[in-house]
């Protein structure tokens, strides 16, 4: 779980050194096809039997897919990989808390956005739409978990994750072909966002698949909760992009709050 987290957030940060030469659209490109790549020796979907009733949702987190890690790459660009991260969480976080009654999760949902309020406060400086692109990311990744689970009930195994991250990957294949031929970027530039691709998508993949093997999912989300504070450590060492206390704070909060909602739900 350690290697997942430190890994999807590594690769995010040599994502963004590829983005002055390639645009975030390009790398984004890149880390598609490789999760695609990853996903179909993984999941052999049988295309040709899917029904009507399998392929809508399919498509859906295909969408999803190109839409949440496109903007939340554009994020980062932007606000940089804590802040960006961070409020990317939001997503799973509502999610979690969407469907409960109880007051403790209230009081989650409360701390959590007075904690992002702290983040994002108005400043000179703040980049709304670096922020907002957050938010598209955190919409995205909640859409995930959901269609996920429809997809999950109506396709066994991986196929529908794979052939998710196909069509994805197949929809990228002309922003992707463009940002190549427009920009030329070095042999180092492509290596970093292949390298992005590997340890955002590949290594995460099969650690995840090792881990939940060992651990309960409930476990599991707890320590994953943990990704914004790799995401913002992570930044600071890579790319040099350094946070206040009260961001550091803040970060603190949203991530305690998912804890306590995971540990405390009922079985």
């Amino acid at each position: 779980m350690l290697g997942s987290g430190l890994s999807n957030q590594v690769g995010a940060s040599v994502a963004a050194l590829a983005f002055p030469a390639l645009g975030p659209a390009g790398v984004v490109a890149v880390r598609q096809w490789v999760a695609a790549a990853v996903l179909l020796g993984a999941g052999r979907p049988r295309l040709r039997s899917f029904t009507a009733a399998q392929w809508w949702p399919v498509l859906g987190l295909a969408a999803v897919f190109a839409t949440m890690n496109l903007s939340l790459y554009s994020a980062i660009d932007r606000v940089g990989l804590g802040l960006a991260v961070t409020l990317e969480f939001l997503g799973p976080l509502t999610v979690a808390l969407a469907a409960s009654r109880r007051r403790l999760d209230l009081g989650c949902a409360l701390a959590a956005a007075a904690a992002v309020v702290v983040l994002t406060r108005p400043q000179p400086s703040t980049d709304y739409t670096g922020i907002a692109l957050s938010v598209l990311a955190a919409v995205c990744w909640g859409c995930y978990i959901l269609l996920n689970r429809t997809v999950g009930e109506r396709l066994p195994g991986l196929q529908g994750s794979a052939a998710a991250a196909l069509v994805s990957g197949t929809l990228y294949l002309p922003v992707g072909t463009y940002a190549l031929l427009h920009h030329r970027p070095s042999t180092a530039v492509l290596l970093c966002a292949l390298a992005a691709g590997v340890l955002s998508s590949a290594v995460p993949f099969l650690c995840d698949l090792l881990a939940l093997r060992r651990v309960t999912a409930q476990f599991f989300g707890v320590f994953m909760s943990v990704n914004p504070v790799f995401a913002a450590v992570v930044g600071t060492v890579v790319l040099d992009q350094r946070l206040d206390v009260a961001s550091w704070l803040a970060i603190g909060v949203i991530v305690a709050a998912n804890a306590v909602a995971l540990l405390t739900r009922p079985s």
